[in-house]
C-alpha cells in the first residue's frame, strides 16, 4: 500500500518514478509521464495494441499534440468547447509531438481528455500531460476504490484519505481551473468510463458510449 500526499503525488507524476492513480469524474485513472507509458502496459499486462489517453488539465495543454492545420481542426474545438471539461475522449490524428509509447503501434493518432475532476486537473496542472488508462488487469473491471486499487496494484502510488477528504468540497482558491467548469460541463456518471469518439474521413465515429451522450446527430461528415 503506497499511500502519500497530493505533493508526493505529483511529484512522482512530474519525475515519471511511479505510477499513479487519481480520481476523476469516471473511474479513477492509472497515469504516469507519457514517455514512460510503458509502464502502464506492463502493470495492466496490456497489449500495445490498446492506446492511452493523454488526460491535462485544460485544452490548450493538449492541440500541440493534434494536427493543427487539419481542415477539422476549427471542428475538433468547437466539439472540445461544448463537452471539455467532461468525460468524453476525442481520438484525433496526432502531430509529430506525440509520444510512440502512448500509441505504439499507431502513433498517427491520439486519444485526447480534460475531466471534469477539480482535484485531477490540480494535479494535471501541476505535472503537464500524463498517460493514462482505467485502474485494472486488461480485460477485468476497473477498480473504483483506493482500497482495492492498493491490494490489486500495491506500487502505485494512491493520495491518503485526508488528502482525499479536503477535497470533498475543493479549495475556493484554485485560480488555475475554469469557475464555471460544474455549470457547462455535461452530467457523467461516476463509475462509467469516458465516452470516446473519434475523426474520421466522414465525421465523428462513437468508438464507445460511455458516460456522456454524444449522438449521432453531433457527427457531420468532414465536407460539411
Amino acid at each position: 500500500m503506497m499511500q502519500v500526499s497530493l505533493e508526493a503525488l505529483i511529484t512522482s507524476g512530474k519525475q515519471g518514478t511511479h505510477l499513479i492513480s487519481m480520481q476523476t469524474d469516471t473511474v479513477p485513472a492509472l497515469a504516469c509521464r507519457p514517455d514512460a507509458a510503458a509502464m502502464i502496459y506492463a502493470a495492466k499486462q496490456r497489449s500495445f495494441s490498446k492506446p492511452l489517453i493523454l488526460m491535462v488539465s485544460h485544452p490548450d495543454d493538449l492541440w500541440g499534440y493534434v494536427q493543427q492545420n487539419h481542415p477539422a481542426f476549427e471542428l475538433w474545438q468547437q466539439v472540445a468547447s461544448k463537452y471539455w471539461p467532461g468525460a468524453i475522449t476525442l481520438v484525433l490524428p496526432a502531430s509529430d509531438r506525440l509520444p510512440h509509447a502512448v500509441n505504439p503501434t499507431n502513433p498517427t493518432t491520439i486519444g485526447l481528455r480534460v475531466p471534469n475532476c477539480a482535484i485531477a486537473r490540480h494535479i494535471l496542472h501541476h505535472t503537464g500531460p500524463l498517460a493514462t488508462t482505467s485502474v485494472n488487469r486488461s480485460g477485468h473491471p476497473p477498480l473504483e476504490t483506493i482500497e482495492t486499487i492498493n491490494k490489486e496494484f500495491p506500487d502505485v502510488l494512491t493520495l491518503s484519505p485526508q488528502e482525499l477528504a479536503q477535497w470533498k468540497y475543493p479549495p475556493s482558491n484554485l485560480a488555475h481551473l475554469s469557475s464555471d467548469t460544474e455549470e457547462n460541463a455535461p452530467e457523467a456518471s461516476f463509475g462509467t468510463p469516458s465516452t470516446v469518439i473519434a475523426w474520421t474521413d466522414n465525421g465523428w465515429n462513437i468508438i464507445r458510449q460511455g458516460s456522456v451522450s454524444f449522438p449521432q446527430t453531433n457527427a457531420p461528415p468532414a465536407s460539411s
